[in-house]
């Protein structure tokens, strides 16, 4: 299956679930290029980006479980760039 480059954002609203959070994104780390977290102190929450390269089935699986996790919501977006590995 090709791989495909995407971006999740993720908006940490309930720090109680943090771990949760750290322990899947660990699951996933073999498909992590770039991890960058924000704290924005002012408003009480984090913001985090994460940088991905996978088949689009393993980028939704993830993408589907932090929607699950509570206090988390998360939005994917997908590059237009094809896979070199053809």
């Amino acid at each position: 299956m090709q791989n495909r480059v995407a971006i999740i954002g993720i908006i940490v609203e309930d720090n109680t679930y943090i771990e949760e959070l750290n322990n899947l994104l660990h699951k996933y780390s073999h498909i992590i290029v770039g991890r960058m977290g924000v704290p924005y102190r002012d408003r009480n929450i984090g913001v985090i980006s994460i940088i991905v390269d996978a088949p689009s089935d393993e980028i939704n699986t993830l993408s589907g479980k932090l929607g699950m996790i509570k206090g988390i919501n998360s939005k994917t977006m997908y590059a237009k760039v094809a896979d070199k590995h053809e």
